[in-house]
């Protein structure tokens, strides 16, 4: 006797195979070229997860700016960052969130990053035509540029808006990575991070890729709190691709959008270099002990200690495998630096800072050591 199929069973039968077909025809992993607005008329509806959006800022930058010693800012004065009027910018703005609406998922999640100049206009158009702003995130530069000509504050942050689909629509939140990522402390929604700088900032003939390239950090804690393993996310302003390769590192798939000739190719070559973690360092969860000042998560999503990386005790009789998260798993343990250095030993308590090790060069360091290079790197 055969089995009847349930009308709810079929739907979610045909809804999973329509989804498998759509999802084949995704440009996954390319960088799709010309203007963003039409690339993404190509996508199909409702066929993306996740999109992160760094749109043209249209600083209205006037005259040049001039450091005290009388050398140039390279400021951003780009003409893709140019519009004849705050109209023009705005109906720019209107359409390719109009595009990022209609191919994002029910439950997809927007993202968009931007300054003073443009994210209050931004925020207002998503709000028009329907999406529902779930946080504003501020990310406060620990290292920001300062102001020059001593005429207003210095501008130490720029603020993201994260969005869902509707004020009623579902979205996805990996609350437990977020807390695990912060030692057990919700995540707030300030984020201090440093600006690109150092071997992170992409270069070509001496002279940096791209005036605004974001930190990976950041990328890593907007795909690790709001995307899944096999997640397609879009980035409507590829850049020089950040969001590719954090994407794959964290296996994520990626579509890109680019005009510009020149960053595409840088992108494809810092991308192809990009090594994705395996499956035991993607996995994330929470763990239950309290944080210390500094979370391990950060040293984490920093690239200090990498997911994947192998830390171990100091006379090496457990090695740990580090989770994209900063969770541990050693053992068939998982949990904080201190929760699992607890249970390997079966003590009250222990100080995962001064319990594991890593090695560097031939060296073998506390992972404090890493939290302390971590607190010069973001000191005021």
């Amino acid at each position: 006797m055969g089995v009847i199929e349930t009308t709810k069973t079929r739907a979610k039968r045909v809804a999973k195979v329509t989804a498998q077909d759509t999802r084949a025809l995704l440009p996954l992993g390319q960088i799709l070229s010309g203007d963003c607005i039409e690339a993404m008329r190509s996508l199909p509806d409702n066929s993306i997860d996740c999109v992160f959006a760094d749109p043209p800022y249209n600083l209205q930058l006037g005259g040049d700016l001039n450091r005290p010693d009388g050398s140039e800012v390279d400021a951003v004065t780009d003409h893709w960052d140019q519009f004849d009027s705050f109209k023009a910018y705005d109906d720019f703005t209107r359409a390719w969130l109009i595009e990022a609406r209609r191919v994002l998922k029910p439950d997809g999640a927007l993202w968009v990053i931007g300054s003073y100049h443009n994210i209050f206009r931004v925020g207002a158009i998503l709000q028009d035509i329907g999406f529902w702003i779930l946080n504003d995130v501020v990310w406060r530069k620990s290292n920001p540029m300062p102001n020059f000509k001593g005429t207003r504050f210095t501008n130490a942050h720029e603020t993201m808006i994260w969005a869902s689909q509707g004020e009623k629509a579902r979205y996805h939140f990996n609350y437990r990575a977020m807390k695990t990522l912060n030692d057990e402390l919700q995540m707030r929604s300030d984020w201090v991070l440093p600006i690109c700088s150092g071997g992170e900032r992409l270069k070509e003939d001496g002279k940096k890729a791209h005036p605004t390239q974001k930190p990976e950090a950041l990328l890593y804690r907007v795909l690790l709190a709001t995307t899944e393993k096999g997640d397609v996310v879009l980035d409507p302003f590829f850049g020089t691709g950040t969001t590719g390769a954090v994407a794959k590192r964290l296996g994520r798939d990626w579509i890109g959008c680019e005009r510009e000739d020149f960053y595409r190719g840088v992108a494809m070559k810092r991308i192809e270099k990009e090594l994705p973690l395996d499956e035991s360092a993607l996995t994330t969860m929470q763990s239950k002990k309290s944080a210390p000042r500094v979370a391990f998560g950060a040293v984490v999503e920093t690239g200090l200690i990498p997911a994947g990386s192998q830390i171990f005790d100091k006379k090496r009789r457990w090695i740990a495998t580090v989770r994209a998260d900063g969770s541990l798993e050693c053992e068939n343990k998982v949990g904080s630096i201190h929760g699992v250095g607890k249970e390997l030993q079966d003590a009250p308590s222990c100080n995962g800072w001064t319990f594991w090790h890593y090695e560097v060069d031939g060296t073998v360091k506390p992972v404090d050591a890493a939290r302390e290079l971590y607190r010069l790197a973001n000191e005021d």
